[in-house]
């Protein structure tokens, strides 16, 4: 609760304050099971919310949503209230501006993110890439920035998997080599993302951040609860996804310095699912963005069970702690409560590590930054109880919240933009109907040049048949002039018989008239046959 500008966490010998000015110097809420975390960072977000501070936190088990809830007075929260020397008539039982947000849409306002925001390193972790398949995205991400096609959502990344397999040749010269075999196992994860229905978080609307940082008509900061019942059960997107709008902040919002109080502050609850076989770039990436975002008036608090479960390199960061009763039974559990401890500006009262093992549920050591930035000595504390319920609202009543959201008409529905799904689709279709166009002209230019081949054998053919026909009336010409023709070999033939028996006929006159009739006699036949023979001959030679 807020008291005097502050947020009165608990008490133990001295009330424990966490000052808004060094609520950016980040923080940390650890504790076993059971042992009272959900409570306190109820008890934060309502004080920042109180604070105008906005919110952004998760709920993980499904209980937090009784923030928008108002609380009611009980024994348990009388007794809390004397214990943390807070007056009954100064707690108010109220319930709180909760905006609701879910990746999957069904429990609250849809999150969405572009390809191009999430990154190839988070998405590399997100579909559990090698190094090698993480190149290949590397190269993916390059090309579509240099070509301008936009990577919104999976069929987007799917497209530009494929293009690149294909000009895998002309894009290994520029940006190195790309296996095929690379790319299949990248489209292989691409399938077991949607079927886990990670795909639900990439598109478009994408988030603007600047929703997050909203308040109430009467000045409080709005509580953005991400509901995370599902998100949880797939702790790498759940991770990305959180990782993923820290660094969205980082990015976006602007310098501000020590401010009076935050911009905005972050819970991270479950914040072990973050760093588990998290590889060195992208802890890098983490330890970069919680050290600088500070600096843009973000305050990040992680809730885990042990300090164990943060690196070093973030644990250094988180200045404002809360920690709740840890479990020592194992060598490595007793390891933890002794690092835990040590973690504490030490209170001569007691110590710590005892104190650790030993507090209730309900009860916490609490050390935070005076106002000087130094880590006040570290008090075990009763935690102050929340404003709002324990019951958390009936997802019938969440739903009519979220109806009524007016950021939830602009997220709703998935906006299916032109990007490199479609660009690509485009160049394919132009490709086709050039190859159509190229085939067709090919096919009319084999037909053509068929067509002139059988007009030239048949021009051929033709001229061949005059050819012959040429030749074949020369040479009935030339034997024409070089031979009589039949009917003038028999006129001459016929002529020359008729003149031959004429020729005998007036020769046998003749030898008739000079001889008379003696021409029965030896010599006057052998005579008939001599003038008979001169005269057909004579009349031979005047035939031709």
């Amino acid at each position: 609760m807020l008291q005097d500008g502050r947020i009165l966490i608990g008490k133990g010998d001295n009330p424990v304050y966490l000052l808004p000015q060094m609520a950016n110097r980040h923080g940390l809420i650890a504790g076993a099971t059971g042992t009272g975390k959900t409570v306190t960072l109820r008890v934060l977000a309502e004080g920042f919310s109180d604070m105008g501070v906005p919110v952004f936190l998760a709920d993980v088990k499904g209980d937090v949503s009784a923030l928008a809830l108002a609380g009611s007075m009980n024994d348990k929260i009388r007794e809390r209230l004397a214990q943390c020397g807070v007056e009954e008539s100064s707690f108010q039982c109220k319930g709180y501006p909760v905006r609701f947000w879910d990746v999957f849409g069904r429990g609250g306002i849809p999150v969405r993110a572009t390809v191009t925001d999430v990154g190839p390193m988070l998405l590399s972790r997100l579909l559990g890439l090698s190094p090698a398949q993480e190149g290949i995205l590397n190269i993916v991400f390059r090309v579509a920035d240099d070509k301008g096609w936009e990577l919104i959502d999976l069929k987007d990344l799917r497209a530009m998997l494929v293009w690149v397999a294909e000009h895998r040749k002309e894009l290994t010269i520029t940006y190195g080599n790309v296996s095929s075999q690379s790319v299949g196992a990248v489209q292989r994860a691409l399938l077991a993302l949607e079927a886990d229905e990670a795909d639900l978080f990439f598109g478009e609307p994408a988030l603007d951040i600047g929703d997050w940082f909203s308040v109430s008509r009467d000045g409080r900061g709005t509580i953005n609860l991400l509901t995370c019942v599902e998100l949880a059960h797939r702790p790498v997107l759940y991770a990305t996804f959180m990782l993923w709008m820290l660094s969205e902040l980082y990015e976006n919002l602007p310098e501000v310095g020590d401010a009076d109080k935050p911009k905005l502050v972050f819970f991270f609850d479950e914040a072990h699912m973050l760093f588990d076989d998290a590889p060195k770039a992208l802890m890098d990436k983490i330890v970069q963005v919680v050290k600088l975002v500070r600096s843009k008036g973000v305050g990040i608090y992680f809730i885990t069970q042990s300090p164990s479960d943060i690196p070093n390199e973030v644990l250094a960061q988180l200045n404002n702690r809360v920690q709740h009763a840890l479990r020592a039974y194992t060598p490595a559990e007793q390891k933890a409560v002794r690092v835990a401890a040590q973690s504490f500006r030490a209170n001569p009262a007691f110590k710590t590590e005892d104190a650790i093992c030993n507090m209730g549920t309900g009860v916490a050591l609490v050390s935070t930054l005076d106002k000087d930035g130094v880590p006040n000595p570290v008090e075990q504390a009763v935690i102050c109880p929340p404003q709002s319920g324990f019951t958390p609202v009936e997802e019938t009543a969440v739903a009519m919240v979220v109806a009524k959201d007016p950021l939830y008409a602009t997220y709703k529905d998935a906006v299916d933009n032109v990007s490199a799904y479609e660009e690509l689709t485009a160049l394919a279709e132009e490709d086709a109907r050039a190859e159509e166009e190229a085939a067709a002209a090919a096919a009319e230019e084999k037909a053509r040049a068929a067509a002139e081949k059988q007009a030239l054998r048949e021009q051929a053919a033709m001229e061949k048949a005059a050819l012959r026909e040429q030749a074949a009336a020369e040479k009935q010409a030339k034997a024409a002039k070089a031979k009589p023709s039949q009917i003038e070999r028999s006129l001459k033939k016929a002529g020359k018989s008729a003149a031959r028996t004429v020729g005998r006929d007036i020769g046998r006159s003749v030898t008739r008239g000079v001889l008379g009739t003696q021409t029965k006699s030896r010599a006057g036949k052998a005579a008939s046959s001599f003038t008979s023979s001169l005269f057909s001959d004579l009349f031979s030679s005047f035939i031709k």
